[in-house]
């Protein structure tokens, strides 16, 4: 769509009283964005900008969204490249993501709310708990709490379930659940870590 009509929908949205306006995996249209962002804002636009990744992002492209975007909200996936190179097909995904997760810190801090607990500005990191550990929680709180902040907002997630060829292929252990215990063995690493948790059901209202 044109960044005019892209414009229009945001102003719409901010009409509606949504809370804020969310880009999910939005790192190839940056220039897009940013453009219609300026044309938003000289029509009154005012709502928080949600950058919602997988992570994976360039320095050079979050380079761009700087005094743009005000909530950071990256999934930090693996710690281990050799995991996620085997499961995902990701070259060097701890570097890439640690990079731009210390970018995002950088520009927008740690999470703020509101009087109504609905996040303003900041960094809110999602981790997805996969069976077997093999998400590796405990590097990733740790760097989390040690190199970035340790008031850090971290979102323990513990929906994976297998799908489609995973349970044809039979990889284990990615081939069952995840299972409770597993879920709050991550989240007791956070809390060790002394990272913010979200301890509340997930709002719609934050994506």
């Amino acid at each position: 769509m044109s960044a005019e009509r892209l414009a229009d929908m945001m102003l719409r949205l901010q009409a509606a009283r949504c809370h804020n306006i969310n880009f999910v995996s939005p790192s190839h249209v940056i220039p897009q964005i940013i453009e219609a962002v300026y044309l938003a804002a000289q029509q009154g636009l005012k709502l928080p900008l949600v950058y919602n990744t997988g992570g994976y992002d360039s320095l050079e492209g979050l380079a761009l969204l700087d005094g743009i975007i005000d909530i950071y909200m990256p999934d930090m996936k693996y710690s281990d490249p050799a995991i996620a190179r085997r499961f995902s097909k990701i070259r060097d995904y701890p570097a890439h993501n640690w990079a731009a997760v210390r970018e995002m810190h950088r520009q927008v801090g740690d999470l703020t709310l509101d009087e109504h607990g609905i996040a303003r500005r900041g960094l809110l990191v999602r981790h997805l708990v996969l069976p077997g550990g093999l998400a590796g929680t405990a590097e990733i709180v740790r760097f989390l709490a040690d190199e970035i902040s340790p008031n850090t907002y971290i979102n323990i997630m513990g929906q994976y379930h297998p799908a489609w060829r995973v349970r044809e292929r039979n990889l284990p252990p990615l081939n069952r659940p995840v299972r409770p215990d597993e879920v709050a063995a991550a989240r007791k690493l956070a809390e060790d870590a002394g990272l913010r948790l979200d301890r509340r059901r997930l709002q719609a209202a934050w994506f």
